[in-house]
């Protein structure tokens, strides 16, 4: 593992990207130099609450996806096992969850990682595009339509308006009154995806650069890749700039770990799951779940004759049993829940349970297998 700092040198991106466009420019030397076939990344469409995946094969592309999307989906690493085959090489951007969800999928044999660069960004959380525009009109007192940009940095959520004016709000004030990030990225701890090829990000940054983390040997070779080919410049960051960077990780690690404190003693599973109606809609959500024809829940002797889940625990105690040490707490499934379930904390719960027994880190442990599964298994 070694540090840099990093910024582009291509003047377009350097205008466009965040913090200096590092991650933009490294992409675009994938690109350029046919090291892949193309690169799975998030662009906005209409506004900025409107960041969708989009796949990019041409490098004059990759500009209109330049910066940073914190009101954006949460999770785009089963993309690549469910649409992009094996012999496709690609490279995504991924934040912590991201990449953790794509670890699980590895390690179940999904997913080619010899063909796929992963260009991790540090995260301090995602913001509901919803929630996000209330926000914006209840706190700012500005018209969300009038949003340019947005950033989180210090402990506040920033907006840039059209007119060139900026305003900020402290995060936890804003969570406080139910709006800010997720709530599942309010109790993430990993904040930076250590276990991606790179991990990129501001935190002990200077203005205008990046500060980029090398985790291997091919997060190694893309870096100078890039430098040799001249659309990157580096330097070597002080040990202020590393101090201060791990400094930012450890307060969101403990901010994380007060908000499971508070959080977990106080949902009650039974009572939660006698809501759900079987809807399905958070096993297909799902980045890590990806058995679909041979689905346990599929299964006749699960449904009544009205061919509806007799136990809304029954269909709840299958996924719980499948999928709980492997949850990565992306919170897809509690977003796209029509009852409003807290699905993701009681996984996340679970894992954290699991965690205690046995040391097992969903998409973080490299050296335990996840329990319940062998390559020759056809389904969990």
């Amino acid at each position: 593992m070694s540090y840099v700092l990093a910024k582009s040198k291509d003047d377009d991106i350097l205008s466009a990207g965040e913090c200096g466009g590092a991650v933009t420019s490294i992409l675009k030397y994938l690109l350029d130099e046919k090291l892949v076939d193309g690169v799975l990344t998030l662009r906005p469409f209409d506004d900025i609450y409107d960041a969708m995946p989009v796949y990019v094969t041409d490098s004059d592309d990759l500009i209109s996806t330049a910066g940073s999307y914190h009101c954006a989906p949460t999770m785009i690493g089963d993309i690549i096992e469910r649409f992009i085959d094996d012999d496709t090489k690609i490279a995504v951007t991924v934040k912590p969850c991201d990449m953790r969800a794509m670890k699980e999928l590895i390690k179940r044999h999904r997913i080619n990682d010899d063909n796929v660069y992963f260009i991790g960004l540090n995260c301090g959380g995602t913001v509901s595009p919803v929630s996000g525009r209330k926000m914006i009109d209840l706190f700012y007192e500005a018209d969300p339509n009038d949003v340019v940009s947005e950033e989180i940095d210090k402990g506040k959520f920033i907006i840039e308006l059209a007119d060139g004016g900026e305003e900020a709000v402290k995060i936890h004030d804003l969570e406080a009154e139910g709006y800010g990030r997720r709530n599942n990225c309010q109790r993430c701890d990993v904040k930076i995806p250590r276990m991606a090829d790179i991990a990129c990000g501001n935190w002990g940054a200077e203005d205008g650069w990046t500060f980029i983390e090398i985790n291997d040997e091919k997060g190694q070779k893309l870096v100078d890749g890039a430098k040799k080919v001249g659309i990157l410049e580096t330097k070597t960051p002080n040990d202020a700039a590393v101090e201060g960077r791990s400094k930012v990780e450890n307060i969101m690690i403990k901010m994380a770990k007060k908000n499971q404190d508070a959080t977990y003693p106080l949902v009650s599973e039974r009572d939660e799951w006698s809501r759900c109606i079987g809807c399905y809609a958070c096993r297909d959500i799902c980045p890590v779940c990806w058995c679909f024809e041979n689905c346990e829940l599929n299964k006749s002797y699960f449904k009544d004759e009205a061919n509806a889940f007799s136990s809304p625990i029954a269909f709840q105690g299958v996924r719980l049993s499948h999928m709980s040490f492997s949850c990565c707490d992306c919170g897809q499934c509690e977003d796209v829940c029509p009852m409003d379930i807290p699905v993701s904390l009681i996984f996340d719960k679970l894992q954290k349970k699991y965690y205690g027994r046995t040391g097992y880190v969903a998409g973080v442990s490299e050296d335990i297998k996840p329990p319940l599964y062998s390559p020759e298994k056809t389904e969990l």
